[in-house]
Parts: structure tokens; C-alpha cells; sequence
């Protein structure tokens, strides 16, 4: 019988690492931001102490981090794809609404953390919000020069299309169709920004 390989140290931790941050997510989800504490994350990821947790992260404000940053690169990985394969700016942007709201109602604990944190004014991971938006505007930037979009702020319009899809999330949580939202979305924007 062949011997086990022996499991690479930095596996492990980031193994752990990545327990650690689902657990909060579903603590947060659950229990809220208060009622997040680390027993109670020790306790929803069976782990044995919470020094496991205090070993990994420094703070709660680094573990909450932490959350922002999966949950930015789980909802970058479920969007990007579906957006690259998307032609033309105006097709980008309603495939960003709909696979935005598309995460939001599959991942419904996903985005009741990220709620819980901002609602508590946890510390964002420096730069996040900036990226994402940068993005959205580049999009509406390019869409402008090819004439799909008319001219308006695209700074502003990627602020205005992110704070929308976040104030719908609360309404998706709640039982709203996710499709009838995406399109009432897409339709609204299209009309916003089209040439």
C-alpha cells in the first residue's frame, strides 16, 4: 500500500483559512453581525478552538476582510466569464445586471454577510469598490467611443447601476423573481444609456 503524500503546509492553512471565512458567511447570514463572534464561528465550523481562528486572522475586522474578498472574487468568478463572452458594450452591460442579480439570488448568504458588514461599518478591503466600479465606467467608456452609449458621466453611471443592483438585493432576498428583476434592470439602463 503506497504511503500518503504528506499534505503541503500551505494547502492546509489555506485550507483552514477558507473554512474559516465560509463559516463567517454563514454565521453573519444567520446570526448577524453582532452574533458573530468567533465562538460562534468555531462552533458552525466544528473547529476545536478559537485560537484556530485567532492564528489565521489577527482581528475580526481582518476576518471580515477576508469574507468581502471571497465573496468580491466568488461573485467576479460566477460574472466575468458570461460578461467576456457577451459582444458589444450594450450586451456586456445587461449580461453584468443579469449576472449580478443572478449571484445575488443563488448566493443569498453570500450577500446577507456583505450586508451585515456594511451595515456595521467593517473595513472594506482597500481598493475593492474602486476596481469594480473603474470597470463598470471602462465599460461605459468604450460603449461611448464605439457610439452604442450616449455621453454622460461614466463614473457616475457605474456608481448608479452598482448602487441599484444593491438596493435590489434586499427585494431578492425576499422572494423577487430574480429574472423579472434582471429585466426590469436591463430594460431601465438600456433606455439610460443607450445613444
Amino acid at each position: 500500500m503506497p504511503t500518503p503524500a504528506p499534505v503541503d503546509r500551505a494547502q492546509a492553512t489555506q485550507a483552514r483559512r477558507e473554512q474559516i471565512v465560509r463559516a463567517t458567511i454563514e454565521v453573519l447570514a444567520e446570526r448577524g453581525y453582532t452574533g458573530t463572534t468567533f465562538e460562534a464561528i468555531c462552533g458552525h465550523a466544528g473547529l476545536s478552538s478559537k485560537r484556530l481562528i485567532s492564528y489565521h486572522f489577527a482581528t475580526k475586522d481582518d476576518l471580515l476582510a477576508a469574507v468581502l474578498a471571497k465573496v468580491l472574487t466568488d461573485a467576479a468568478a460566477y460574472m466575468h466569464p458570461r460578461i467576456v463572452a457577451a459582444e458589444g458594450s450594450r450586451e456586456k452591460l445587461a449580461t453584468y445586471i443579469r449576472a449580478n442579480v443572478e449571484f445575488i439570488a443563488a448566493n443569498p448568504a453570500h450577500v446577507r454577510a456583505v450586508q451585515q458588514i456594511a451595515f456595521n461599518a467593517a473595513p472594506a478591503p482597500a481598493g475593492t469598490q474602486d476596481r469594480a466600479l473603474g470597470l463598470l465606467a471602462e465599460l461605459f467608456e468604450q460603449g461611448g467611443r464605439a457610439g452604442e452609449f450616449r455621453v454622460f458621466d461614466a463614473r457616475l453611471m457605474a456608481m448608479t447601476v452598482r448602487a441599484t443592483i444593491d438596493a435590489v438585493a434586499a427585494r431578492l432576498l425576499g422572494g423577487l423573481d430574480p429574472a423579472v428583476a434582471a429585466e426590469e434592470l436591463v430594460t431601465t439602463f438600456d433606455l439610460a444609456t443607450r445613444s
